[in-house]
């Protein structure tokens, strides 16, 4: 005869016969035609007439008593190696001795089979007492189930309990948000875990019941669009990994992925990896919008009595929302669209939106998400400028990034936005050094680039090259040079030019080149470091490359990045640094002024005359000069909308600088470009006249009147008009809100960038006033700004002030350290 395991179908010889149930259990376990929720289904259903049996032949005359499944087998989830849950539940009528008579004919023959048995005795009260005691317990009685006896005690008992639950749901939610919590610290994201628990980690099957317990209580409800599906998913390879290991294991071992996947149909241990991720990415993301809905229903209630209590009575108070951006306002701690939004007819509003949110450290509500992933029209190619911009705002923003992204991946707009985003997502990393998935790994490449974007003068093109430097991961060769093409073609879908587009591509092609340098190469070769300055190309490409290698060291793992590498590829930069710079034009004052447009000259003349600031305000739908690599012009692209052109005519005076820029920031107008500069009027008319050429878009709502907007600038030139009282009113009305703390501003002075002026570059986070304040303490600072070069890059300033004394003069070195210092605290504070 056969002695048969009934969990694996392992058979050893022996006299012994396997009971009936052991049969029908190997039987079903072994065929092939059932499998993931049928056969767990039908394992419950097998294994339920079987203990009902044994109940049945114990209890004899015994009334009051039934047999209970709980936890997973209530729910009918039995796989290979599962425990059977069971509580005996009696009315306490029952002698204590038949009771425990009736317990042992149901639990030694499970034990007999070697079935894993987790078991109580209890009567109602003292059920609903232990499980007020102790919430696994109440977990598990949630989904209690009748499996044989007096089905009347099983129904009365489940009544009670989710009574008891709905009931006490305000106190016991936090206590199980907490033990979730607690759990995923000890455990880790099952999302990017190389060997994870597929029930213990967070996002697995321990959360997927937590939510189920949420929704029990009626407080708030999992978004259910994929859930159960990603619940089966999880359970379909618990049941592959009992099976092929033979073992009680939740944990997906690297040496059983290829059994499990072969166990599951799967091509390899790598598609199954990336299958469980993505269920684990759904639950995780459920969890996440589920326990936000939980403590905001809580703070509700508790904040409702002192509400009504305040408003004497039963008035229901009014949801305060507070704007964002055009189309996004804050409600509730969450980002949502503004009632006036209209993503149908606004392509750009995801990325606003979502930009808004992690700027002010908000996540984007669900109903936000499903409605522009329902209703918003695709983006144009390439992008518009303002697509772009955004964009980079939200990679530029930090931490709060990476929930936002979640948020918009969750419901398909990041590869409707970038579809070469499908092939790196969830794709797992079979590196030790690796922390997270590819996808994952660049988003975090983009956070950690984030807070270097003072180092750099295009922090834009540093946090796309961040998102998109292991692009190439997804196909097939050398990463890096399969990047360098999908860099090439996305960096020109969303909008940048040819030269940029040749930037982006050679930090993509090059994200490894410095570490492998400076760790694998000797730098006293100037074959070595020649090689890297022909790769790199230019200073601003070095620069760029720098912060990137860093970023990706920092988001692959605390052993990827060290001191002493770090010292390592600092020494090759500046060693590569000083061969391109002699390949540098020395002395120039920046970008040449072009000749003055006969509009411009016509406003300058009309200052002169009025002795008063005179000013234009036009939509600038120019299409933009698009340069190749070699910096030479191409073809034009096509017209797209540049934001709002601005331009201000103003007779050289003192303090027109943050006048000008404190007036727009009043008018909530955000500066992406500025130039200023002093434009000499034809030999007849003395004096000189200082032309203010901005772009400018509103934050939100429309744009003002241009006879208000001079208004206000002619009673802030005169002195009437305080400010930075105006400003400081406002934002204690409006408080904006950060969800990260932002890198801190570096200012700089840029050693021989000019003959005729002393250069201060400022690079900050971008903020309403930011310019008005730059130009009050260069005010305070008694320099003199000849022109001024601003520019806005998603979320970051970078700008350019060349100043001199009074009478003309560069700055000392010394002075010049100090006004930059002087600035840079003022930017601080």
């Amino acid at each position: 005869m056969t002695s048969v395991d009934v969990q694996t179908g392992k058979s050893d010889d022996d006299d012994s016969a396997p009971s009936g149930y052991a049969a029908a259990r190997l039987r079903l376990l072994q065929g092939e035609a059932r499998s993931g929720p049928p056969r767990r289904s039908a394992l419950a259903e097998l294994t339920d007439g079987w203990l009902g049996e044994l109940f049945t032949a114990g209890a004899r005359e015994l009334t009051g008593v039934s047999l209970v499944a709980v936890g997973g087998y209530g729910r009918g989830e039995l796989s290979p190696r599962s425990d059977l849950d069971l509580l005996l539940l009696h009315d306490g009528n029952a002698g204590p001795g038949a009771i425990a008579t009736l317990a042992d004919h149901v639990w030694y023959p499970v034990w007999d089979l070697g079935l894993a048995l987790d078991h109580s005795v209890r009567t109602p009260a003292e059920a609903r007492k232990t499980a007020g005691e102790d919430l696994k317990v109440q977990l598990g009685l949630l989904d209690a189930r009748h499996i044989a006896g007096d089905a009347g005690l099983t129904a009365g008992l489940r009544t009670a309990v989710l009574a008891d639950w709905r009931n006490q749901a305000p106190r016991r939610l936090p206590e199980l948000r907490d033990l979730c919590d607690e759990r995923a610290e000890r455990q880790g994201e099952l999302q990017y875990l190389l060997e994870p628990d597929l029930k213990e980690a967070r996002g697995g099957l321990r959360d997927a019941t937590a939510l189920r317990a949420v929704a029990a209580s009626w407080l708030a409800d999992a978004p259910r669009e994929g859930l159960a599906d990603a619940r089966r998913r999880l359970l379909d390879v618990r049941d592959a990994l009992h099976l092929a290991t033979g073992r009680a294991t939740d944990r997906l071992a690297l040496q059983e992925q290829d059994q499990v996947a072969a166990e599951l149909g799967l091509l390899d241990a790598d598609t199954l990896l990336r299958q469980v991720y993505e269920a684990a990415r759904t639950v995780s993301y459920a969890s996440d919008v589920t326990w936000r809905e939980v403590g905001r229903v809580l703070k509700s209630r508790a904040v409702r009595p002192r509400l009504r209590a305040m408003l004497g009575g039963g008035s229901k108070p009014v949801t305060e929302r507070s704007p964002l951006a055009e189309g996004v306002v804050e409600q509730d701690g969450e980002a949502v669209l503004a009632r006036a939004a209209r993503p149908e007819r606004d392509p750009v509003l995801p990325l606003r939106a979502a930009a808004a949110a992690a700027q002010a450290g908000l996540p984007l509500s669900l109903h936000a998400v499903r409605r522009m992933a329902a209703a918003a029209r695709p983006l144009p190619t390439p992008w518009p400028a303002e697509a772009r911009e955004q964009l980079v705002t939200l990679l530029g923003a930090g931490r709060p990034t990476v929930e936002v992204w979640e948020a918009l991946e969750a419901e398909g707009l990041i590869t409707r936005l970038l579809p070469d985003w499908e092939r790196v997502r969830c794709r797992p990393q079979r590196n030790a050094v690796h922390t997270w998935t590819v996808d994952r790994h660049l988003v975090e490449t983009a956070v950690r680039a984030a807070e270097l974007t003072r180092r750099v003068g295009r922090p834009d093109l540093l946090l796309v090259a961040a998102l998109l430097h292991d692009i190439g991961k997804g196909w097939p060769g050398d990463h890096s040079v399969a990047g360098e093409i999908i860099a090439k073609d996305v960096a020109a879908r969303i909008g940048f030019d040819r030269a940029d587009v040749a930037v982006v591509a050679t930090l993509v092609r090059h994200h490894l080149l410095l570490i492998e340098t400076a760790t694998r190469r000797d730098l006293e070769d100037p074959a070595t470091v020649r090689a890297v300055a022909d790769a790199v190309g230019t200073v601003g490409t070095l620069e760029l490359l720098h912060a990137l290698t860093e970023a990706d060291a920092l988001a692959t793992g605390p052993a990827a990045w060290s001191t002493w590498r770090g010292s390592l590829v600092t020494d090759l930069v500046k060693r590569v640094a000083a061969v391109l710079a002699g390949e540098d034009p020395d002395g120039g004052d920046g970008p040449a002024a072009a000749e003055p447009t006969a509009e411009q000259e016509r406003l300058a003349l009309e200052a002169f005359r009025t002795g008063g600031p005179v000013l234009s305000l036009r939509a600038q739908t120019e299409a933009p000069v698009d340069r190749d690599a070699e910096g030479a012009e191409a073809a034009p692209a096509d017209p797209e909308p540049l934001g709002v052109e601005l331009l201000i005519a103003v007779p050289d005076q003192p303090g027109v600088l943050p006048a000008v820029a404190g007036v727009l920031a009043m008018h909530r107008l955000a500066v992406r470009t500025a130039e200023l500069r002093a434009l000499d009027l034809p030999a007849q008319v003395p004096g000189s006249v200082l032309l203010l050429d901005w772009r400018v878009a509103a934050e939100y709502g429309s744009l003002p009147q241009a006879a208000r907007l001079r208004a206000d600038l002619v009673r802030a030139l005169d002195g009437s008009l305080d400010i930075a009282a105006r400003l400081a009113e406002r934002d204690a009305a409006y408080p904006r809100r950060r969800g990260t703390v932002a890198p801190p501003p570096r200012v700089t002075v840029a050693p021989a960038a000019s003959r005729h002026a002393t250069v201060i570059e400022v690079r900050a986070q971008d903020a309403p006033g930011l310019l008005h304040r730059i130009g009050r303490a260069l005010e305070t600072a008694d320099v003199w700004v000849r022109s001024a070069h601003v520019s806005t890059l998603g979320a970051n300033a970078v700008d350019a002030f060349y100043v001199t004394r009074a009478e003309g003069e560069p700055l000392p070195a010394a002075d010049a350290a100090a006004v930059a210092g002087a600035l840079e605290g003022a930017l601080r504070g």
